[in-house]
């Protein structure tokens, strides 16, 4: 254990429906689908029609910029539906699946024996590439690129959020061997964050390992690396979800494209939230079929405060390791602002009695408890945000599109859900997050 990283600035809630640490195998879904909307900036190119037959590991679609970034299938089966939008947009591939998976045999490796172009070379062509993403930018990371350091954070502070120590039990080797893998990739150094040093975590090779502590957003990865390795102009640093490193190791060891996945399914209107085994593209209605309490719901995509609302009929996110359900907030409260009474409401100042419970388990729904109106220097944004950074003046700049103020102040080191809790706590309803996504987006096209 090198370093202990303790952040002060923050804001945990604590929602009802937590996962117990039970992982049962999800029903096998009869379709599975390929997204690429999950690929943030992506322009896909197919490599499959309809009816084609494939294996795990075939490639499906590739970057129309860098046909070297392949995007494979999941499962074996059949390609059942190519479904396209407006103005022909790829929306998603859907594959008909055997029952039993066959696969592509990219043949196993030691990862600590090859080169860094070995290395690379393995995972572009088994599809394991898209797991490996970039900052600045939040999008998937430019092979032609290296980075100045690779960052895992195996510390999650977000609402509901699952427990890497439960998702990677027993795939110890698997990890270690993502980790030897991706620490050929950079001359720099691999950092993993952890919460504690009890678990196997804490004694892996090959890495900076870093305990952190402190309230969300402590396990973004965003803030650790602003705390250890800051982004400058010109800098690219990698990151990598600690599932997805597991996965790495997997196919090295293996030579299979592993596609097997732990979710948990959390949120107050699940009966018996817990932790299931699935394969990536599964189908969200086969994961949540007879676990929900009764009442209008809110399926959520990930965690409460960065997840997207998701229907029934979709399929799990590439990126997801959790599907979040709450309450559909589609009701109004006489006097609902009238401070003081009871214990029941969540606050972040002492609005409500409720902060003299600070353990108190909440069953929030999605009511935003307000309508969208100016910016007022509160305060209440610097109070949850512990990067060195003016989180409502790069709002701002962004909102007007100053990139020469963007930049200075600190665009490259943010990603949309380091302002996720600027989100919840605004008392001006604004959207910061998808603010700075399209803030992002304007410096990839004006700086790249």
């Amino acid at each position: 254990m090198s370093t202990d990283i303790k952040f002060k600035k923050g804001l945990s809630i604590k929602l009802k429906g937590v996962a117990a640490k039970d992982v049962s195998t999800a029903n096998r879904s009869k379709i599975f689908a390929i997204n690429p909307s999950d690929f943030h900036g992506l322009q896909p190119k197919l490599s499959v029609k309809e009816g084609d037959k494939v294996n795990v590991g075939d490639p499906v679609f590739y970057a129309k910029n860098n046909d070297q970034i392949k995007f494979v299938s999941p499962v074996s089966g059949t390609i059942n539906e190519i479904v396209r939008g407006a103005k022909r947009r790829l929306l998603s591939i859907k594959i008909s699946a055997d029952q039993k998976d066959t696969f592509v045999d990219f043949g196993s490796k030691t990862p600590m024996k090859l080169a860094a172009p070995q290395v690379k070379e393995a995972l572009l062509e088994s599809g394991c590439w898209p797991m490996i993403r970039q900052r600045p930018y939040d999008v998937i990371a430019d092979p032609n690129d290296t980075p100045k350091s690779i960052f895992i954070s195996a510390y999650a502070t977000a609402p509901l959020a699952a427990s890497y120590e439960v998702i990677l039990e027993g795939k110890e080797k698997e990890f270690q061997a993502g980790i030897d893998a991706l620490s050929k990739l950079t001359e720099g150094k691999v950092h993993l964050s952890v919460g504690t040093s009890d678990s196997f975590l804490g004694q892996v090779n090959n890495a900076v390992v870093s305990k952190v502590s402190g309230k969300h957003p402590a396990g973004n990865v965003g803030v650790q690396i602003a705390r250890l390795d800051p982004i400058n102009a010109g800098d690219r640093v990698w990151v990598v979800n600690p599932q997805d490193v597991a996965s790495i190791g997997s196919m090295f060891l293996s030579g299979k494209y592993d596609a097997k996945r732990i979710i948990a399914l959390t949120g107050s209107q699940v009966e018996g939230p817990q932790y299931y085994e699935i394969t990536q593209g599964a189908q969200i209605a086969d994961l949540v079929a007879g676990k929900l309490k009764s009442g209008k719901s809110r399926i959520i995509s990930g965690n409460p405060l960065t997840g997207f609302a998701v229907s029934s009929e979709d399929s799990i996110g590439f990126y997801d390791n959790q599907i979040s359900v709450i309450p559909e907030g589609d009701h109004y409260e006489f006097f609902g602002w009238v401070p003081f009474i009871g214990n029941h409401k969540f606050s972040m100042s002492r609005t409500f009695f409720s902060w003299l419970s600070p353990n108190k388990e909440y069953d929030l729904d999605t009511n935003l408890n307000g309508e969208e109106r100016a910016f007022v220097v509160t305060g209440e944004m610097e109070r949850v945000f512990p990067m060195d950074i003016y989180p409502m003046q790069l709002l701002k700049a962004t909102m007007i599109q100053d990139i020469e103020k963007m930049e200075n102040l600190g665009i490259y080191e943010v990603a949309p859900e380091d302002f996720a809790l600027i989100d919840f706590v605004s008392t001006s309803k604004i959207e910061a997050q998808q603010i700075i996504r399209e803030g992002l987006d304007l410096m990839i096209k004006e700086v790249g």
